[in-house]
């Protein structure tokens, strides 16, 4: 498969816009139907968990690692933060028709501070599973809200929300949706304003979430690193593939 990656005026656009969509098929789709495949053994296996409580599969299950170090990936991260690229985490995030919560307005970085010496150039990779849309409760993002990444947060209910704060003051007119075909994918900055209205739909939203960083930012809480592509500059540790 011929790799694609993002002309100049998009990145021109994730550079102002802080987000990209990429309305092509990422991956063939023998590719596409084994993530499927290894998705619905964990969504199997999840016991207890919630549908949208998948983090970090790829360190339960290598086969992950495909994926998320392979060309077609790195192809398209490379141009929006440089070419040494380090696996930051994955997540598998499912909202079951009718029942899949609301994602309330957040920043990652927020949710990460402490965690890293940079936020600037960390960049999630959101690969649709099922189709998403604004009926099964797709993601959404506030336009150019990327420059600042630790807003002021208030208390939300839990169990109807998947995490237990919301950014104040949220101008929701402003919000842009991320409609994706199966297969296509968004790419945002870290620090961004996002979130996601319930599914009340009766179909699935499942999407797989590839986060990466630039190998010049320091790591500072322990976690598993790969080293995806380039060289580390920053004297971080990462496991051998």
């Amino acid at each position: 498969m011929n790799t694609s990656t993002l002309n100049t005026q998009e990145v021109m656009n994730y550079k102002k816009d802080g987000y990209v969509l990429h309305h092509k098929q990422v991956f063939t789709p023998q590719k596409l139907r084994l993530l499927e495949t290894i998705f619905e053994e964990h969504l199997a296996e999840k016991g207890s968990k919630l549908s949208d409580e998948l983090d970090k599969p790829h360190l339960r299950d290598p086969r992950l690692l495909e994926f998320l170090l392979c060309d077609e990936v790195l192809d398209l991260v490379e141009p929006l933060i440089g070419p040494n690229i380090g696996l930051w985490s994955s997540h598998f995030i499912c909202k079951e028709p009718y029942t899949g919560r609301a994602t309330p307005w957040h920043e990652d970085s927020a949710y990460w501070n402490g965690k890293l010496a940079s936020y600037d150039h960390i960049v999630t990779l959101w690969l649709a599973i099922d189709p998403s849309n604004q009926e099964n409760g797709c993601m959404r993002v506030i336009p150019g809200t990327h420059h600042n990444g630790f807003s002021e947060y208030i208390s939300v209910d839990s169990s109807r929300n998947t995490f237990d704060s919301e950014i104040k003051n949220v101008d929701e007119s402003a919000a842009v949706y991320f409609e994706l075909d199966k297969g296509e994918c968004s790419l945002h900055d870290s620090r961004i304003i996002h979130g996601a209205a319930p599914n009340t739909s009766p179909y699935r939203r499942c999407g797989y979430t590839m986060r990466y960083f630039a190998a010049d930012i320091k790591v500072l809480d322990g976690r598993q690193l790969w080293l995806a592509r380039g060289k580390d500059l920053a004297g971080n540790s990462y496991e051998n593939v």
